[in-house]
């Protein structure tokens, strides 16, 4: 392997498909010049006559008389600052971490994990992809989230899939992702261990500079609002956040307003001549920008696997990013990240990943800060500390709005519960053909009479977690309708035991889910509207959707009947955790889900039960489903009886 020092020549940015296309001139110290073939949206970074440092794996190829470097063939780094305090910053190949996120049931048990790979986007498939999730993320039709451009005639385009340019006919490509900036870099998250039907990336995270002001809206006691400007400077010193990528717009204020106008009026579209002017002023913006900050803009995950620790994960990995390669800039030292979230309210993977509550924005957004160096910890920790509005928070935003329940007061007995199940077959009210196929099975007349349950005795206790299993057709359903039945004092015979009987606390409080017989309704308003009704308030609302797997605005601004069989299941479930119960019954749980899905969705609700007090008593025949819910006791039902087959020893 060869290490030679050289100077950028220049930056090949090409005009589309810039994220994924170009490279870098550079002169070495022997005099040869080389094209480091690299993904535009990085070499656009790298400016004439800067100091480099080239690691050859594989000598260059000689192409048109010219020594090209494949991608694969070479390690780049940026020599930042002086000669005498000169610091290597790492460019290429682009950053890359394998990681492993184990999900453990209550007992701590491993019940499934992800084996992801968080890297740079590099490739023209990953930005496909994370427009894909980008329409997660804004949940709505209408909106567009990606402008296109033709590779022959220039022109653009908004589409949400790959069009075709109406003068080429020749497939446009991707120029930007909303509401990104030319200085923008994306970290994806890809599985490394998927399923053939799972997608290959699963979330992304974009970073950019600072934004370039802040001011900080106060709440006073009165009612009244303040606000403080320049916020950040009184925290951190002023050079952590200048120059940010914005400056130079602010100088050419009414040359760039006057093209933005002339370019939405050429394209019939803000956000394309938006795209335009910024891709115009991008490069000395480059040039320019060097902060000591840097700004996760963007999470998204894909809505199935929302609310399962890949959010937080992901922005675990783009600060390890950030603090190895000093992302976007590849300049100096990076102190802090910010991000302004307004779902920071309702989610905290922000603060779960270590970021701290800080101030809400002249708009009224939060801004939340993570330190990356010792230096910004202690000003943030000293802001915290002795700011008078910042003590009233103490760093922390999110606050649960599920809380607890009042839990039964006693346990429910079952006393020598017996249940006889009867029926008459008589063939003379059938159709004559089938009155023949019965008869020639000697079935004519018959009453049958069994039991489904026989002198069946058990307790279960204020907040514990009970599965019945058994065989199809052992008697699971019936056992829960005696326990319903009891419950809500029905005289309905198929609720009511035959002989014995079952005792529940006086203050209980069902919800229940017996498919086909017994379930929630709903109307035509949408998922968040339906839960927001029943418990009173919209953020306990979105953490109840969160926790039964519908964690994406997709699914909050669904109606019912849009939903897929699984969905509608998990819509059920939230209904019901919506009514606050204390008890809460569920036959077939996760009956209509995929088995990954199923863990999840267990694991979490068997989780929120226990942290709020719910007594929840659900039927499955699922190992992997009574792996994540690690129930307080299994309750075998078949051919009349149920038992106790395990209990957890320390159980309440």
């Amino acid at each position: 392997m060869v290490v030679l020092r050289g100077r950028v020549v220049v930056a090949r940015v090409p005009r589309v498909a810039s994220r994924w296309l170009g490279g870098l001139l550079v002169e070495l110290e022997t005099g040869v010049q080389v094209h480091l073939l690299m993904p535009g949206a990085i070499a656009r970074w790298l400016h004439r006559g800067e100091r480099v440092e080239v690691r050859f794996l594989e000598e260059p190829e000689r192409v048109n008389g010219v020594y090209v470097a494949p991608r694969d063939s070479y390690e780049l780094w940026r020599i930042w600052g002086s000669e005498q305090r000169e610091e290597r910053v790492k460019v290429w190949p682009p950053w890359r971490r394998e990681a492993r996120l184990e999900r453990e049931s209550f007992l701590g048990e491993r019940v499934y994990e992800y084996r992801v790979v968080a890297r740079e986007a590099v490739t023209e498939d990953d930005f496909r992809e994370i427009v894909g999730l980008e329409q997660y993320h804004y949940a709505s039709r209408e909106e567009v989230v990606a402008i296109w451009r033709c590779p022959v005639c220039g022109n653009y385009a908004e589409a949400n899939v790959q069009p075709t340019c109406p003068r080429c006919g020749v497939p446009m490509k991707l120029q930007e992702i909303r509401g990104s900036l030319p200085s923008s870099r994306f970290m994806v998250l890809e599985l490394a261990s998927r399923e053939p039907y799972e997608p290959r990336i699963v979330a992304y995270v974009r970073v950019d500079t600072p934004i370039p002001l802040m001011h900080r809206r106060i709440v006073k006691e009165d009612g009244g609002v303040e606000i403080e400007r320049m916020i950040r400077e009184r925290v951190f010193p002023k050079d952590w956040f200048h120059p940010t990528f914005w400056p130079l717009a602010y100088t050419r204020r009414a040359e760039l307003r006057k093209r933005f106008q002339e370019l939405a009026e050429l394209y019939g579209s803000r956000r394309i001549a938006r795209a335009v002017v910024g891709e115009e002023i991008a490069e000395e913006a480059l040039r320019r920008a060097n902060t000591a900050a840097a700004r996760i803009a963007r999470v998204v995950v894909h809505p199935d696997y929302r609310g399962d620790g890949l959010g937080v994960l992901a922005v675990k990995m783009a600060l390890e990013w950030i603090r190895e390669r000093r992302i976007p800039e590849m300049k100096r030292r990076k102190h802090v990240v910010e991000t302004i979230a307004q779902m920071a309210r309702f989610n905290p993977f922000f603060e779960r990943a270590g970021f701290r509550y800080m101030w809400d924005t002249a708009s009224g957004r939060p801004v939340l800060m993570y330190p990356l160096t010792e230096e910004a910890r202690k000003r943030i920790e000293e802001f915290l500390e002795k700011d008078p509005y910042a003590r009233r928070h103490g760093g922390k935003l999110f606050r649960p709005r599920y809380g607890g329940v009042e839990p039964l007061s006693g346990p429910i007995k079952l006393v020598n519960l017996t249940k006889i199940y009867r029926s008459e077959l008589d063939v003379s009210r059938l159709p004559p053909e089938l009155q023949d196929v019965l008869r020639a099975f000697g079935a004519e007349r018959r009453r049958v009479e069994r039991y489904v349950l026989r002198n069946t005795s058990f307790e279960i206790k204020p907040g514990e977690v009970v599965a019945v299993v058994g065989a199809s057709g052992a008697g699971k359903t019936t056992l829960l309708r005696m326990i319903i039945g009891a419950a809500l004092g029905a005289r309905d015979e198929n609720y009511q035991p035959s002989q014995g009987r079952v005792e529940v606390p006086n203050n209980v409080k069902l919800a229940a889910l017996l498919p086909g017989e017994m379930e929630p309704v709903f109307g035509s308003e949408t998922l968040l509207e339906h839960v927001a009704r029943k418990i009173g308030d919209p953020a306990a609302a979105v953490e109840i959707l969160n926790a039964v797997g519908l964690s994406d605005a997709i699914f909050y601004r669904a109606r019912f009947d849009e939903l897929s069989t699984g969905q509608k299941e998990r819509a059920r479930l939230a209904s019901l955790l919506a009514e606050r119960p204390n008890l809460l019954v569920i036959d077939e749980f996760t009956a209509h889900l995929d088995r990954l899905t199923a863990q999840r969705v267990a694991r979490k609700l068997s989780s929120l039960a226990r942290r709020v007090g719910i007594t929840l008593v659900v039927s499955t025949n699922r190992p992997e489903v009574l792996q994540a819910l690690a129930p307080d006791k299994v309750v075998l039902v078949g051919y009349g009886t149920a038992v106790v087959a395990e209990e957890r020893t320390g159980a309440r």
